[in-house]
């Protein structure tokens, strides 16, 4: 990885949807987005991988993803719903916003649990455990990571904050005024 991003592929049930976001977005960002037919076309090869789904069947599958890879998985955030196949959790360190949440409503952890794929005990921390240091993150260049998220909103607002207080010491982004 070159520790910045070269391009991003966008698949979506409809590509049609896939294009009008790229033609809306792509200004935005310095490298190319492109829109491609199939999630197993923007996946192959990416060093990144967001899944936003709602989907209740995998549309992620192991044989897509690159050693080395790193997924966010934020979509589908219910027991009988998921994004990955159960093999994708199970080559992954898994990582997640909260382990009681997890092992209660993730999908994509409990159907992997379920036919046996990972054990209970599959979950190699939470994020904030990873920002403090309690815990470690990726270990080897060739590791496959994942972070499962379900939404913590304490989580929302220290990021919110953090990045707010960092754009004033910094003189960055532009003030809007909100309210009637």
């Amino acid at each position: 990885m070159s520790g910045r991003l070269q391009d991003a592929g966008v698949a979506s049930q409809n590509i049609e949807n896939a294009r009008r976001f790229t033609e809306r977005e792509q200004h935005l960002y310095p490298f190319l987005i492109e829109a491609v037919e199939t999630v197993e076309a923007a996946v192959t090869g990416a060093d990144i991988v967001v899944t936003a789904t709602t989907s209740s069947e995998p549309v992620v599958y192991r044989e897509w993803i690159s050693n080395g890879a790193h997924l966010n998985v934020v979509g589908s955030s219910t027991p009988w719903a998921r994004e990955v196949d159960s093999a994708t959790m199970a080559a992954s360190s898994l990582f997640v916003d909260r382990t009681e949440s997890t092992i209660a409503e993730a999908g994509d952890y409990l159907f992997a649990v379920k036919d046996g794929s990972i054990a209970p005990d599959h979950i190699r921390g939470e994020l904030g455990e990873i920002l403090t240091g309690r815990k470690l993150g990726r270990t080897t260049e060739d590791e496959i990571t994942l972070f499962k998220s379900l939404g913590l909103a304490v989580e929302d607002l220290a990021a919110a904050n953090y990045l707010y207080n960092k754009a004033l010491a910094t003189g960055a982004g532009t003030s809007v005024e909100f309210g009637a």
